[in-house]
């Protein structure tokens, strides 16, 4: 808690002076589906230049990824060399999945960055907690706007939540009421932009934890005309009702959402459709 408070104090200490901002926000969330030598032709290799083409074109401000290696997250700053990206594996170290959080530094300026575990320990990195059988965790920044006669500041999140069925559902409720308790405290007033793969039904405990005090900016793209789902496992087609990929946010008004469904032929960037929300601060 004395650690949580601390933190709390120094993002109060980083906010700006009111203003309009310059332009609206760009946010993807994006479950990259970690580099498996084992999926066939659904390889790394072979889908990372679909990969990159699709962020290339959505051209967001900022992406919360999930599954992330680090050979994967320097590839894409490799490719994509306006992107920078940080983030500790769920472990504490970088030989795992990362919730990795790009950035372009030609739009925003990195000005402190942590993350907690999804636990009863949060400091304590590598501890599966309340049933679920991995580690999960949030990795979190404090960003400012470059190029503004005002710099504003955000709290940017980004998440993954146990994978498996009704044996994780606590695990993920517990792990959103953590967020919900965290977040506004290291935010202390300032807007949050919170991305995730929930693993959940958007009707679920843990989605109306987090929606108590954040709008969920990407059911807007849930349309009529839009795929049923963000979970696809590369065939394209997602089973109906997999809206488990998420933008949530407080502090900004959403303006657009959409899923992109970008491919090369039958190869797709991931076994999730990415996200990307347009937000505009209040």
């Amino acid at each position: 808690m004395k650690r949580l408070m601390m933190i709390a104090a120094t993002a109060a200490a980083v906010m700006t002076a009111s203003g309009a901002w310059a332009r609206d926000l760009r946010v993807m969330t994006f479950n990259v589906r970690f580099a498996n030598p084992s999926d066939g032709a659904n390889v790394w290799s072979a889908r990372r230049a679909v990969f990159m083409r699709t962020v290339r074109a959505a051209n967001p401000d900022v992406i919360g990824t999930q599954e992330l290696l680090r050979s994967q997250g320097d590839d894409i700053v490799a490719a994509l060399p306006a992107y920078r990206w940080f983030g500790r594996d769920r472990d504490g170290g970088h030989d795992g999945e990362h919730m990795g959080v790009f950035y372009r530094t030609d739009r925003l300026k990195l000005v402190q960055s942590g993350d907690f575990w999804l636990s009863d320990t949060p400091e304590v990195p590598g501890r599966p907690a309340w049933g679920a059988n991995l580690p999960r965790m949030v990795t979190w920044a404090v960003f400012e706007t470059v190029g503004e006669k005002t710099p504003h500041r955000f709290l940017m999140a980004d998440t993954h939540f146990a994978h498996r069925g009704a044996e994780d559902e606590e695990a993920r409720t517990r792990s959103a009421a953590l967020i919900a308790e965290r977040l506004p405290a290291i935010a202390r007033g300032l807007p949050i932009v919170l991305t995730g793969d929930l693993n959940t039904t958007v009707d679920s405990a843990a989605v109306k934890h987090l929606t108590a005090f954040l709008t969920d900016a990407s059911a807007l793209a849930r349309t009529k005309g839009a795929p049923t789902g963000t979970f696809h496992d590369f065939t394209g087609v997602p089973e109906p009702g997999k809206w488990i990929d998420h933008v949530l946010v407080k502090g900004f008004r959403p303006i657009s959402a959409r899923v992109l469904t970008t491919h090369a032929g039958a190869r797709y960037p991931s076994d999730h459709f990415p996200i990307v929300a347009v937000l505009r601060p209040e």
